[in-house]
């Protein structure tokens, strides 16, 4: 089985720096739409069988262009993006910034259970993306999509990695960035990482 994983495209949240989560459910805006149909262009001739996003519009609005091509969408929550709490829908202060670097450096740590003010845990979204981990396993399919979140992106690619969350500040996530993943025999083969060529090719990057 191949997966292919990527962050969605751009939000008019995400270019303002203001705070998303799970519980601010943003649209792409036109750099976001155009980075998706960049990503379209480049893989759509990989045959894809299925494809899975989260429950939240801006990755469901990234794999727009292959729904037109007749191929099945699952959404699964397990993967929105963590919720950060009372930070969602604000724009970074020093004081929030003060904060949320105090919780990364707890989690780098092994503290997992470190949250923001009302925020999700680190050990709770692992749980989440284990189960997903887990039901990704079992999809009849040879060659998968899915899109997800920035932080939700690094949570998960270092668990496929086999490695603690502790080290998930080290993967990279570009807005429609491309992770491909192999499994094989059970255990899981990172083969590319964080590719943004489509945007490259694109004159968008």
């Amino acid at each position: 089985m191949l997966i292919y994983f990527l962050r969605h495209g751009e939000t008019e949240y995400n270019r303002l720096g203001i705070v998303q989560g799970s519980g601010v459910d943003t649209d792409l805006n036109e750099t976001g739409r155009a980075q998706a149909q960049a990503f379209f262009e480049t893989y759509r001739e990989m045959n894809f069988q299925l494809m899975v996003c989260s429950a939240l519009k801006r990755s469901r609005q990234t794999l727009d262009p292959f729904l037109e091509t007749g191929i099945p969408l699952i959404e699964n929550p397990d993967i929105n993006e963590i919720g950060w709490g009372d930070h969602e829908g604000k724009s970074s202060t020093p004081e929030r910034t003060k904060v949320y670097e105090w919780m990364v450096n707890e989690w780098k740590n092994a503290n997992y259970k470190a949250s923001l003010p009302n925020g999700e845990t680190a050990e709770n979204l692992a749980l989440r993306l284990n189960r997903f981990i887990d039901w990704l396993k079992t999809k009849p399919a040879d060659r998968l999509l899915v899109c997800t979140h920035g932080r939700t992106l690094r949570a998960l690619i270092t668990l496929l990695k086999g490695l603690e969350l502790s080290e998930m500040e080290a993967t990279r996530h570009a807005n429609t960035g491309c992770y491909v993943v192999e499994l094989q025999d059970g255990r899981f083969h990172i083969t590319m990482e964080n590719s943004t060529a489509h945007l490259m090719n694109a004159g968008i990057l």
